[in-house]
This record gives structure tokens, C-alpha cells and sequence, in this order.
């Protein structure tokens, strides 16, 4: 069987509280005990003090011990203190009761009174008792030793009160740890419902969130770790209500994307149709260029969502970087020159500039951006590439045109799929807004960075930075 939450809080709290109330129970018990027995050494003590005054005062009375050890009767008066029968000592059924383990001795340590040889006792065995008693009391007159009061050694002595106390006692012990367990359940059980109501308020808000819900948030309140992870969890949800937005945003931008190209396509072969265009070389390079156009869109496309699942096949090799991108420059010349654009091309490399890459992708990558500065470059521009070393041993390829330029607020924007600068870099000779988005993607696919900056021509400056290693 499987334990929820709560359970597993609530049997947690209740076996703290139970080990803390057994061992405060312990602990109370030994400390009682302890301060019993040290409650009844001073009070025997005290008694012992007691006789012993008062057989000082019969010894001055009778100027000497003969008396005392000839009347038993005397003896049995002076050691008894009772006032009432709770005060009486006892040892249990078969122990003997203080006075009968109460020895005095004259000043040569002579046994005059007590009942420490009995007739079943042999002497050597009595001496013994003596030689180790539990308590002895000197008896001085004027300074003088006259005596000495014994108390012998022997089991344990209670006194009736003592006795009853410690059975009330040791009775209301487990009545008390009971009392203390069944109120610690109760506030075990409390805590556990209130310690497990934000995790159920966390599954409420992930089940919302697994059925399709991106809108659910989890309420917060202070400072703890859960309210971190609450705060955690609302940050998941509005990721992924973002998220859905922009997937929402991104199949709404192609199907516009789509639709026109295909509405174009559509207009010119409708006139064919109805004899409004014939069907010249013109028309059909018209069709072609429109068909070409939508072609490229689905091709960008593909790549895209290819990079964006992962699914690009990368075989990286060691690769010499100023090699592919000269390579590429050069394909791209007569078009730039058609174009009436100046492409320069600054190497700075002293040494190959060998990376682990892909040469097809990083091929794709400067075309890419060889013909975003193409399509957008005013006639009479130029575009100069240039590569060079970091300070941190890495590689950066720039991409610097003239004008038009973009806007700080658009170039935070221009790796967004299916985004186009308008009007200047955005007119209809441009593509779809894919050409950056899928750069972006190789460029990371390789462990670099990229990034739009303000070129100092005036136009747009794209800056790449690999690690060489």
C-alpha cells in the first residue's frame, strides 16, 4: 500500500512526538527517583541527629550510658520520632525497621545498646555490619566524645510516605505520557493537513497544466522553500503559456506566409486560365519565380523545424573555417557585383582557423547571411566579412553592410522566426524571416553565439563567435 504524502507527514511527526514523550518520561522518572532518595537521605539524616540529641540529653541526665543499656524500653523511647504513621520506616514485608538497625557505641567503641548481635547472629557477622554502617552520628557533650550512634547497613529504607508517593507517582506516569500522545497525534495530524495542503495545491495546478491549462497558477504565500518551488512552478506555467502563444502565433505567421505566395500563384494561373495573360515565356518565368519562391519558404521551413527538434544531422570534422567561408564569399561575388554591392573579405588568421564543425551547416550559415545583406543592401552598398582571433582563443566572424540600418528595438527581435524588419529591410524582395532564426540554431548546434549589432556602415552587424576548441 502506497502512503500519501500527508500519511508519511503525519506518521513522521507522531513518532518524533512519541520518542520525545518517552524520553522526557524517562528523564522525569530518573530525575525523580534520584530526587527522592536524596529527599529521604537528608530526612534520615535528620532523624538520626535527632536521636542522637536526644540521647545526648538522657546521657547528661543519667551521667553516664548504664541506664540506657539496661532499659530496652528506654532505648525503644528515645529512638522513636513518630508522630503519625506515615512517618513510620519501613523495608517492606522482610526488612527490619530503623530502630531495629540502630547501634550505639560508647566512647571505646563498645556496643552498649541496639540489636546488632542477636542470638541468631554470630558477633564476627555484627562486626562487620559495623565496620561498614550506612551513617554514623558522633555523640560530643561539652566537647567531649561520649559516644557514637550507627546506623547499620542494610537494604534500602522507605518511609511510608515516600512509599505511597511513589506509587501515586509511577501510576500517573503512563496516564500522563497517554495524555501527552493523544494530544501530539492531534497535532501531528493538524500539521501534516497543513504542511501537505500547498504540495495538493502544486498537484492541483500540475494536473491543470499536464490537461492542457497553462493558465492555472498556484497561490504563494512566504518565504519557504515551498513557496519557492510555488514560484518555480508559476514560472513553468507561464513558459509554457507562452510557449503555446507563440506556437499559436507561428502556425497562424504560416499559414499567412503560405497563403500568399500560393494566392499570387493562384491569381497568375487563374488568368491564364481565362485568357487575360498568355502563355509566353514571361508568364511561365513569372509562375516559375513564384513557384521557386514558395519552394524556398517550405525548404526554410523544414530546415527550421528540423533545427528546432534537433533532428539536423551534424557530422562534425575538423574544419578549417577561413577555408568555408572564403569558399562561400566567392560563390556569392557575381551575384553581389549583379547587385551593385562591393563584398570585401578581411582575413585575419595568421594560421588555419581548424574547429570541430560541420562544413555543409556552416556553408548553409554564411549563405544565409551572405544573402540576407544581398536582399537588403541598397544598390551602391557593400558588405564586408571579416575573421579574426577572441582574446579567449575563440573565433569571430563578422558581417558588417551599409544601409538601411535597424532599429535597437528590432534587432532584439531579428532571430525571431518568420520576423521581418519593415519597410526598409522588409520589403517583398526579402524572404520569409526564417534565414536568421535557422542561423541562430546552427550557430548554437556548434556551441557559439550570435548577435545584431549597429554596424559602423550603417547597416546591420552580425557577429559570430565559435570556440576553437
Amino acid at each position: 500500500m502506497t502512503l500519501s504524502i500527508r500519511a508519511k507527514l503525519f506518521l513522521t511527526l507522531l513518532f518524533a512526538c512519541a520518542l520525545s514523550v518517552l524520553a522526557v518520561q524517562a528523564s522525569m522518572y530518573w530525575t525523580f527517583q534520584q530526587g527522592l532518595r536524596e529527599m529521604v537521605a537528608q530526612r534520615l539524616q535528620a532523624r538520626i541527629e535527632e536521636i542522637g540529641r536526644r540521647l545526648i540529653a538522657q546521657y547528661r541526665a543519667d551521667g553516664g550510658w548504664s541506664r540506657i543499656a539496661s532499659d530496652r524500653r528506654l532505648w525503644r523511647a528515645l529512638i522513636d520520632l513518630r508522630t503519625a504513621p506515615e512517618h513510620a520506616f519501613s523495608q517492606g514485608r522482610h526488612r527490619a525497621p530503623l530502630a531495629r538497625r540502630l547501634v550505639l557505641l560508647d566512647a571505646q567503641g563498645q556496643v552498649i545498646t541496639g540489636s546488632e548481635i542477636k542470638a541468631n547472629t554470630s558477633a564476627s557477622h555484627g562486626r562487620r555490619d559495623l565496620a561498614r554502617p550506612l551513617l554514623r552520628q558522633p555523640l560530643r557533650l561539652d566537647g567531649v566524645e561520649i559516644g557514637e550512634l550507627i546506623l547499620r547497613s542494610g537494604p534500602p529504607l522507605h518511609e511510608v510516605a515516600e512509599l505511597r508517593f511513589r506509587q501515586h507517582q509511577t501510576a500517573a506516569l503512563p496516564i500522563i505520557a497517554l495524555a501527552t500522545l493523544s494530544l501530539s497525534a492531534l497535532l501531528a495530524w493538524w500539521l501534516s493537513r497543513w504542511l501537505a495542503r500547498p504540495v495538493l495545491r502544486f498537484r492541483h495546478v500540475t494536473g491543470r497544466l499536464a490537461s492542457g491549462d497553462f493558465a492555472a497558477r498556484a497561490p504563494v504565500a512566504g518565504d519557504d522553500e515551498l513557496a519557492a518551488l510555488g514560484r518555480d512552478l508559476n514560472s513553468l506555467a507561464a513558459t509554457l503559456e507562452q510557449n503555446e502563444q507563440a506556437r499559436r502565433r507561428w502556425m497562424a505567421d504560416i499559414s499567412h506566409e503560405l497563403r500568399t505566395p500560393l494566392g499570387l500563384l493562384r491569381a497568375e494561373l487563374e488568368a491564364v486560365q481565362d485568357g487575360v495573360r498568355p502563355i509566353d515565356t514571361d508568364t511561365i518565368a513569372h509562375l516559375h519565380g513564384d513557384t521557386m519562391r514558395l519552394s524556398h519558404l517550405i525548404d526554410d521551413l523544414y530546415q527550421l523545424s528540423l533545427s528546432d527538434l534537433g533532428a539536423l544531422n551534424y557530422r562534425k570534422t575538423e574544419t578549417d573555417l577561413a577555408r568555408v567561408l572564403g569558399a562561400e564569399i566567392a560563390n556569392f561575388r557575381t551575384s553581389f557585383a549583379a547587385a551593385g554591392l562591393l563584398l570585401e573579405w578581411d582575413n585575419r588568421l595568421r594560421k588555419p582557423g581548424l574547429i570541430q564543425a560541420d562544413p555543409q551547416r556552416l556553408s548553409q550559415l554564411f549563405a544565409n547571411l551572405l544573402r540576407n545583406s544581398l536582399q537588403y543592401s541598397e544598390r551602391g552598398g557593400a558588405l564586408l566579412v571579416r575573421l579574426s582571433k577572441t582574446a579567449n582563443d575563440g573565433l569571430a566572424i563578422d558581417f558588417q553592410d551599409t544601409a538601411p540600418g535597424v532599429t535597437a528595438a528590432d534587432r532584439t527581435r531579428l532571430f525571431e522566426r518568420l520576423y521581418r524588419v519593415e519597410p526598409s529591410r522588409g520589403r517583398t524582395a526579402g524572404g520569409a524571416g526564417l534565414g536568421l532564426a535557422i542561423a541562430q540554431n546552427i550557430v548554437a548546434a556548434h556551441q557559439g553565439s550570435i548577435e545584431a549589432l549597429a554596424a559602423p556602415q550603417g547597416g546591420l552587424w552580425i557577429r559570430i563567435l565559435l570556440p576553437q576548441r
